[in-house]
């Protein structure tokens, strides 16, 4: 299969979910954006490395690459291989310099990883066309069967997203605002409750 590669696009609080955030990827060589819901000390994680901070003692994820390069092991890719009931499933592939292997990971705990070796972060078409989001020109296109996604089972219960009683039009209003805020997952539970009508 095709890898497509992700940069990291954002990182913000989860709107729907008590101490989780929202770590939106986006299409290096397109305009679809994969939003993935990970946990708060995984979002730290990602957020300090980014942000080129220093922690005043190491981050479990800073311990695994000093770990991994006093063997002289590098981690050459991250890749996004799956998506089962609206969780992601990751792999590190590393080498040695003598042999690549592969090591599977929660998908947060992954890009914490990629972004401390500065490895490229991979998907597949199918996970891109399941779970993400095309921006056209300045207004947003939401592909089918988009999921709220939860990279670990124990990250967290969704809290009841209250669309149920807006009328479609509102719906669409909510939908346009959320959007032009940027906030993905919000308007991915706005997308699903317009789908959820037009089945009914």
């Amino acid at each position: 299969m095709k890898k497509i590669k992700l940069d990291i696009v954002g990182l913000s609080y989860s709107q729907t979910q008590s101490g989780a955030y929202a770590l939106v990827l986006g299409e290096v060589s397109g305009r679809r954006r994969l939003p993935i819901i990970i946990g708060s000390f995984e979002a730290q994680a990602i957020a300090i490395e980014i942000e080129k901070m220093t922690p005043s003692r190491p981050l479990t994820h800073d311990l695994f690459k000093s770990f991994a390069q006093a063997y002289q092991i590098e981690v050459q890719e991250i890749i996004i291989y799956n998506l089962v009931d609206g969780i992601f499933y990751s792999k590190l592939i590393c080498s040695d310099g003598k042999r690549s292997v592969e090591i599977d990971a929660r998908t947060s705990d992954a890009i914490a990883v990629a972004v401390r070796f500065d490895c490229p972060i991979f998907t597949y078409e199918f996970i891109l066309s399941t779970a993400g989001i095309v921006i056209e020109g300045n207004d947003f296109v939401y592909l089918e069967n988009i999921n709220e996604s939860q990279d670990d089972k124990s990250a967290g219960t969704s809290v009841g997203s209250g669309f149920a009683s807006l009328s479609i039009d509102e719906l669409k209003t909510k939908l346009q605002e959320a959007l032009a805020e940027e906030s993905y997952e919000k308007a991915a539970k706005i997308r699903d409750e317009l789908n959820k009508r037009k089945a009914s």
